[in-house]
């Protein structure tokens, strides 16, 4: 086991490798389908789907990307340094899978309050990580369970402007996330960041799907 400032990082070499093919699968995966995206909504879609897909398509790349740095990453000052920015990307992503969904109903006040809302909720956790490292974890654990599950108080209006299917992919994709935070608390158990990670890439995947759906089906195909 080793420890940092009080964190400590307690994966052996097996569990190292297997955390590092799941977020590498990961990455490869976040790359190519933002690439296809990205393309789709540039070709078929308005200036505003389009800005929704490229901040959907970086913060998933990025999000993913940080995750394979820092946790393959020897510990040292420098893997205390990206543990910051690993924690502070989930709060990227999830505002940026809201993104794409919210800014459909755009014109509605309601949904453009909470697509803002939501990127305000994101700023205050990078804040609360970047400046309090190590501190408040279960606070900022809280903090992204409320943020992804808020959407449940705008489901209606949101389901006006996107398909059916993505809203059910939406909420797959969130029971996977909530599933896997089991693991990530589970520190005891082996292999547990790599199953979080998992869930990870699961339920990333599932809102992937959600997105393109959103993009590939006209509102008369709803």
């Amino acid at each position: 086991m080793t420890e940092y400032r009080g964190i400590r990082w307690a994966y052996d070499r097996y569990e190292i490798i297997a955390d590092g093919i799941v977020n590498g699968v990961g990455v490869v995966f976040a790359l190519i389908g933002a690439t296809v995206l990205i393309f789709y909504a540039t070709v078929w879609s308005s200036y505003g789907e389009i800005a929704a897909a490229w901040i959907y398509g970086v913060g998933l790349v990025l999000t993913l990307g940080m995750s394979f740095t820092y946790n393959l990453w020897p510990v040292s000052r420098t893997k205390w340094f990206l543990r910051r920015f690993d924690h502070s990307f989930i709060y990227v992503l999830i505002a940026a899978t809201y993104t794409p969904f919210l800014e459909r109903g755009s014109g509605d006040p309601l949904l453009l309050g909470v697509l803002i809302a939501v990127w305000v909720f994101a700023a205050f956790g990078i804040v609360l990580k970047v400046l309090f490292p190590g501190r408040f974890d279960r606070l900022a654990i809280l903090l992204y369970l409320a943020m992804g599950w808020s959407g449940i108080l705008v489901a209606k209006p949101v389901s006006m402007h996107i398909p059916f299917a993505s809203m059910l992919l939406i909420i797959i994709g969130g029971v996977i996330y909530s599933l896997g935070v089991i693991f990530h608390v589970w520190e005891k158990l082996r292999f547990q960041n790599a199953i979080w990670h998992g869930f990870v890439v699961a339920a990333a995947a599932v809102h992937y799907s959600a997105v393109l759906t959103c993009f590939s089906l006209s509102p008369e195909n709803f």
